[in-house]
């Protein structure tokens, strides 16, 4: 398996790789370490399986930035010009030519930036930068790093990307050395995150690049219903294999650890509010927390449990008088020790932001979670979570919201909130057996393991060891 990240966090990453070791499958995971990490290349066993992390290509960026910002040279230049000129005398000609050469193209490359930057440089640059360095970085760390680790992955009869980040990697290797390619989605790409906001012609031409790939994959595995209804027919995958990122079958009652509500300084008595996961725009965090300043709700405390790029704006946030202290931001924890954390929330909150396709139609993690951990939902009335949490057979397993109202968030929190005790500990049972039946690992797994088997009937005879 190929993934774009330190493989530490990533549970569906984690949890695919052990439920395929655990088949009898001998799985690798590449995934990737800080640059300038020491060593470049770590190794170490989890689960069953083995973990290759690997610092991506670094060589590109000082190019790259020597193209977009030329003027940061000139003490480079002034140093190599002094250098000319203690060369040997024969060579001092030749040396401050070449010197002249380097600032002749550094004026001119300085003349011609000079104006966009003189326009752009009080704007706040958008997530993973301009576009023009949003594409050095796919070309000299993404694509990089894919050629690199394709050489370094043992050998192996299937190759799976994580994303299209990690999709060329597993394509690079089949080419090079034989195997099968299995694609596995987590979103649509192109309209997740910081994507989504690129022009349409970088967007264009990178759902293109994902076709060209996928045509090498003879399978998808996609987190929904809603995305492989989608990712199939534009990407002509010949099998679409669906497993939600859904926590292990909870065998026990989760108990709340208490621990969430020691971080909170909140007691029993307080109603909590919970987001977990990642803090990232679009995610209706500020819409979460003005949500406890509407009527009823002068009791309650939200908890913003996880990491991210807004997590200084969310600090910020809980320190503005006017929320009282009923606001918290709290760290992340490992994903072993999660699901008691969640426990001690009264309410899990979603409000998930309809900004994208992407938005739209996912299922997040934190559903699956705090369905495990019996908490009652309130997520955005959005296809890909409204027919998780309205139709469930036994009932409805929390309440949808209008993500962009702080009124209406409020509105589906106090209908939890203000039920009888009977009532809210029925609505946690409900949502406990609905992991139990139906919303775990092991159901969703199965799907998973017997796609594996089926590829390993495909493989040229004496191919596969599982």
């Amino acid at each position: 398996m190929f993934v774009q990240n330190d493989v530490t966090r990533d549970s569906r990453v984690l949890r695919e790789a052990a439920t395929l070791a655990g088949a009898g499958h001998a799985v690798t995971v590449v995934g990737r370490l800080p640059r300038r990490s020491e060593p470049p290349v770590q190794e170490h066993e989890r689960d069953g399986f083995r973990i290759l992390r690997v610092v991506p290509p670094i060589a590109w960026e000082s190019r790259w930035r020597w193209l977009t910002h030329p003027w940061r040279r000139r003490r480079w230049l002034v140093t190599r010009a002094k250098r000319s000129l203690t060369a040997p005398p024969p060579l001092i000609p030749v040396h401050l030519a070449t010197t002249g050469a380097l600032a002749a193209v550094t004026v001119a490359l300085s003349l011609v930036r000079s104006p966009f930057y003189l326009r752009t440089r009080n704007r706040p640059e958008p997530p993973g930068g301009t576009t023009l360095d949003w594409l050095a970085r796919w070309r000299g760390a993404t694509l990089g790093w894919a050629r690199q680790v394709a050489g370094l992955a043992p050998d192996a009869d299937v190759w799976h990307g994580h994303d299209l980040n990690a999709l060329p990697a597993a394509v690079h290797a089949a080419e090079s050395r034989g195997g099968l390619v299995v694609y596995d989605s987590h979103e649509i790409f192109m309209d997740s995150g910081s994507n989504a906001a690129r022009p349409w012609w970088a967007r264009a031409f990178f759902r293109r690049f994902e076709r060209q790939l996928a045509r090498r994959a003879a399978a998808l595995v996609t987190v929904n219903d809603a995305l492989a209804a989608i990712l199939g027919p534009r990407l002509g995958i010949p099998r679409t294999v669906v497993v939600h990122n859904a926590p292990a079958r909870p065998t026990t009652p989760i108990a709340p650890t208490g621990r969430l509500r020691a971080a909170t300084g909140t007691t029993q008595g307080d109603p909590l509010v919970l987001y977990h996961g990642g803090f990232s725009p679009h995610r209706g965090l500020e819409e979460l927390a003005e949500a406890i300043l509407q009527p009823g709700l002068d009791r309650a405390h939200v908890a913003f449990l996880g990491y991210g790029t807004l997590r200084e704006r969310l600090a910020a946030l809980a320190a503005e008088p006017r929320f009282d202290g009923r606001v918290h931001v709290v760290e992340a924890v490992p994903p072993d020790e999660l699901l008691g954390w969640v426990a001690d929330a009264d309410v899990a909150a979603m409000p998930i932001q309809a900004s994208t396709l992407n938005h739209r139609l996912s299922t997040p993690n934190k559903l699956f979670e705090s369905l495990a951990a019996g908490v009652p939902v309130v997520a955005s009335d959005l296809p890909g979570m409204r027919p998780i949490v309205t139709g469930d057979p036994a009932g409805p397993l929390g309440e949808l919201c209008d993500p962009t109202d702080a009124a209406s968030i409020a509105a589906a929190i106090r209908r939890i909130l203000d039920r009888s005790p009977e009532e809210r500990a029925a609505l946690r049972e409900r949502c406990r057996t609905a992991a139990i039946e139906r919303w775990n690992w092991e159901t969703e797994s199965a799907r998973l393991v017997s796609l594996y088997e089926e590829l390993a009937r495909e493989l040229p005879s004496g191919a596969a060891d599982a």
